[in-house]
């Protein structure tokens, strides 16, 4: 569904990304680690177009889009979750949700109904002001927004970040309830136990390189790489 080939991304004059390179298949849960500051918001960042790289290639569903404007390549069905989480605070959750909403005309498309099922706790918020949810339910809504335009990839970035461990608990639920749907995900994050326990395939990015990659089993019987991971 998407490959990442051998991109390098700039800002201004300073060089971020370095031949990065990576890939995946529709259906995948698949996670980039790193420390702060590795590349990995950069890395969405670029294959999302906020940040074009370049050089190299982002290939969704087998069209080059390096270089596209994201409001075209959310069109395109990738949908982006930054960890800033950017909602509208002036608006309703169901606001947010509603100024989101885009039908692909799929059979079971994301609706307002179906991901209060999801979050729970945000049917309850729908009439609150985004600027008056906690940081958590903030997460929430950002990821139900992203979910209203029905993407066919999701990228989120840290979505832990910053979250009580109960929180984080339930993000891990939901993450997994979502890789059942079938919903393709790139997950960035640097806790790790919260990311292998969801992932089939791991990147680790550092300094601005992929240095090591394969699969969550290869990654956790290999002690050098543990050390990195600090696992």
């Amino acid at each position: 569904m998407l490959i990442v080939d051998a991109i390098h991304t700039f800002y201004g004059l300073s060089h971020i990304l370095f031949d990065v390179s990576l890939k995946i298949n529709k259906g995948q849960v698949v996670c980039l680690l790193g420390r702060n500051g590795a590349g990995k918001t950069t890395t969405l960042k670029s294959i999302m177009g906020l940040t074009p790289p370049r050089s190299g290639k982002v290939i969704f569903k087998d069209e080059v889009v390096s270089g596209k404007a994201p409001y075209l390549l959310a069109r395109k069905g990738i949908g982006y979750v930054p960890d800033t989480r950017r909602i509208f605070a002036d608006l309703t959750v169901s606001e947010n949700l509603e100024i989101a909403a885009r039908s692909r005309g799929g059979k079971e498309e994301w609706n307002q109904e179906r991901v209060f099922e999801l979050f729970q706790a945000l049917k309850d918020l729908s009439g609150r002001k985004g600027g008056l949810l906690s940081g958590g339910e903030q997460k929430m809504l950002a990821i139900a927004r992203a979910l209203m335009g029905n993407p066919e990839l999701l990228l989120l970035d840290e979505p832990t970040e910053g979250l009580a461990p109960a929180m984080v608990q339930v993000f891990r639920d939901r993450i997994r309830l979502l890789k059942e749907t079938g919903l393709t995900v790139l997950l960035a994050e640097q806790n790790v136990k919260f990311t292998l326990g969801l992932s089939e395939y791991a990147y680790i990015i550092d300094d601005g390189r992929i240095c090591y990659q394969g699969t969550v089993k290869e990654i956790q019987e290999n002690e050098d790489v543990r050390k990195i991971c600090g696992i």
